[in-house]
């Protein structure tokens, strides 16, 4: 039987079709050497900077060096799965991350897949953000002008931080830098009675970078135990993931709070620490063969920080001139505080020295001061804040405002003292105040204070109500004062909770009375 050539072509017409709706393309490529978490890629010409690329076993990469022949990218997730000769297909999207309500409360990796075995995130490709954005820019910005509180007196005191701050905290391993900044997580519950829906609610990121499985879990516990999950995010790139992984891990912990402020919300976001993360970015610039700088460190790795940095900032509250599509609602902040490890104090090796001069003040923990008992073990003299009181409340300002000046008189007459007896009185008198204001800044861990809590035993310490107390009994003087200050003169404490309270005479007069009235009836 001879077709007929209508018939022919209704069937090559029919065919075409068929293969046309059926069929797909996509850019693949092929791998021509892969190790040590990074491979070298042949054939995708059109790749991007940073973009997302998947290999044949199921794991992803990251497109870092885009050279002439082929591209270097690194390996995210399971790396043992990509072999020589493997199959390369391009995603064509920048690496992004899942954001949104879905992740409080949440433990994720750096690409947001859930690790706590609570089940899928259920987020859609619309709550996906890049996990690289332009920082606001300089006209987008407000000054720093609403505290950041801590809940330790020490910070609150004398190094303040404010919303939209970015305040280094820096020293040994082992003095107290992520306590501090779980402190933080945990005072937050204060702003909004923890309820993430509750507007006024700061929610928080700790990024952990290259920290043990068990110390994430630790930091997951005393979170849950405080009633602080629910307002928390908590990504986890630990010591065993891909140094890939732990490179990108603050850029996504920075991207899911960015859809936050970008709704009108403060955030606080922990990168604990960028040491590691400076680790890892050196590991895979050396294995992707880029030249290497001081200590190994590649050329970039100054801009490796800096762009995470300077993303942190408090937005205008109106900028319908700028963008209104992106700052409808305005006001919003991300406040960060980095950590970085130093080696024996040394805070003018290489990174230190980087990101102290990104950051707006550091935070500086010596070792001999934890181990001598001062906790948190905050070296007021080369700690700073370059917001200062702007990001206090007018009533801690005020009386504050001496607290540094005695601590540093008593630090310097305290290495005369050990070398003669015959001390005048001003000098034994600044001794002995300064001796009792130390004992007054100890602070126990995960019991982050109120502001008015802090304001009354910062002001018994100040006005020398103290000095003629025995020493070790300052702590428990201050822990019943606050409970008899709440128990006796409840609406002033609340008064004094308020961030625009000024400390005025009456304040004073009421708070030194009642001071004066406890110390009579205190028995240590």
């Amino acid at each position: 039987m001879e077709l007929q050539p209508s018939e022919v072509t209704s069937v090559l017409k029919k065919e075409i079709e068929s293969f046309q709706a059926g069929s797909s393309t996509a850019k693949v490529g092929q791998v021509l050497q892969v190790g040590d978490g990074v491979a070298r890629v042949y054939g995708l010409d059109d790749c991007m900077m940073s973009e997302l690329i998947e290999f044949t076993g199921g794991a992803m990469g990251m497109a870092l060096n885009l050279e002439e022949d082929n591209v270097g990218c690194v390996l995210l997730g399971d790396a043992a799965s990509v072999r020589e000769g493997d199959t390369v297909k391009s995603t064509g999207r920048i690496i992004s991350v899942p954001t949104g309500d879905q992740l409080l409360g949440r433990v994720v990796d750096a690409l947001g897949n859930p690790l706590d075995g609570k089940g899928p995130l259920n987020t859609t490709d619309d709550d996906l953000r890049p996990i690289e954005q332009d920082a606001p820019s300089v006209v987008e910005r407000e000054p720093v002008s609403e505290p950041m509180a801590t809940g330790l007196k020490a910070i609150d005191a004398m190094i303040p931080v404010g919303r939209g701050q970015r305040e280094l905290m820096i020293g040994d391993r082992q003095t107290g830098k992520t306590a501090i900044a779980i402190d933080a997580i945990i005072n937050q519950k204060s702003t909004g009675g923890g309820d993430p829906n509750n507007d006024e609610q700061v929610l928080c990121v700790y990024v952990a970078v290259g920290q043990k499985q068990s110390t994430v879990v630790d930091v997951q516990r005393k979170l849950d135990e405080a009633g602080a999950s629910p307002y928390t995010i908590i990504v986890n790139a630990s010591a065993s993931e891909e140094a890939a992984m732990q490179f990108i891990a603050p850029y996504s912990g920075t991207a899911m709070a960015e859809r936050y402020r970008d709704a009108g919300r403060h955030v606080l976001v922990i990168y604990d620490d960028l040491t590691k993360q400076a680790y890892a970015y050196r590991q895979v610039m050396l294995l992707l063969r880029r030249p290497p700088g001081r200590e190994a460190y590649p050329g970039d790795v100054f801009n490796l920080h800096s762009r995470l940095l300077e993303r942190s900032a408090k937005v205008a509250q109106d900028a319908p001139e700028i963008n209104p599509a992106k700052y409808s609602k305005g006001g919003g902040s991300i406040t960060s505080l980095p950590i970085i490890e130093t080696q024996e104090g040394d805070v003018s090796a290489y990174i230190p020295t980087n990101v102290i001069s990104i950051t707006d003040g550091q935070i500086f923990l010596e070792a001999d001061l934890f181990y001598s008992g001062v906790r948190p073990a905050v070296n007021v003299g080369i700690s700073v804040s370059r917001v200062g009181g702007a990001a206090q409340t007018p009533a801690m300002k005020k009386v504050a405002g001496g607290l540094r000046i005695n601590l540093a008189q008593y630090r310097e007459l305290e290495a005369f003292a050990q070398f003669g007896s015959d001390l005048d009185a001003a000098t034994q008198q600044a001794l002995n105040r300064g001796a009792r204001l130390v004992e007054l800044l100890k602070q126990g861990q995960y019991l982050p204070l109120e502001n008015a809590d802090q304001i009354v035993s910062i002001y018994a310490g100040t006005s020398g109500r103290l000095d003629d107390l025995d020493t070790a009994k300052v702590s428990d003087f201050a822990e019943g004062f606050i409970d008899y200050m709440k128990a006796n003169h409840a609406d002033t404490m609340t008064e004094l909770n308020g961030w625009k309270t000024k400390w005025s005479d009456d304040y004073e007069k009421l708070v030194g009375d009642a001071c004066d009235t406890f110390k009579s009836q205190f028995v240590g």
